[in-house]
């Protein structure tokens, strides 16, 4: 198979991607949070936060009690961020989009790597506990 073809085949599996019920919700789910003002002001906020903090940071006499009072405001501003309701159907979106993607990386990677990519077994892959000692399914 010439890499014309496979990068056709790729191709063919981005367009099929874009069509998938995962990637769409997750498409309107992010659109969901770019009309959100409200939002969008308070993650405006939280990055000006980021940036105060570099900056005291940054300082060859830094002031630790700024520090820990930006810290303590983007702590703050992140939890109310996370618990907007565009935000949370946002997060629930892109994990499971991600996931998806990362079966699909799985199966090119096995592959590459030599292996039968009909043994992916997804349900094997969703109860990973993080060590890799003991198991065969991605490597």
């Amino acid at each position: 198979m010439s890499t014309a073809q496979l990068t056709a085949m790729a191709k063919e599996l981005g367009k099929a991607l874009q069509q998938d019920e995962r990637y769409l919700a997750f498409r309107k789910a992010a659109a969901a949070n770019d009309e959100d003002q409200s939002l969008q002001d308070q993650i405006g906020k939280f990055n000006l936060l980021r940036l105060d903090l570099g900056n005291e940071e940054d300082k060859s006499d830094p002031d630790q009690q700024r520090i820990d009072a930006l810290n303590a405001q983007m702590q703050t501003l992140y939890g109310e961020i996370m618990q907007n309701e565009n935000m949370k159907h946002y997060q629930a979106a892109r994990a499971e989009f991600e996931q998806m993607l990362d079966g699909i990386n799985r199966i090119i990677a096995m592959s590459a790597a030599g292996q039968d990519p009909d043994s992916y077994d997804p349900s094997a892959q969703a109860s990973c506990g993080g060590n890799c000692s003991a198991c065969g399914g991605c490597h």
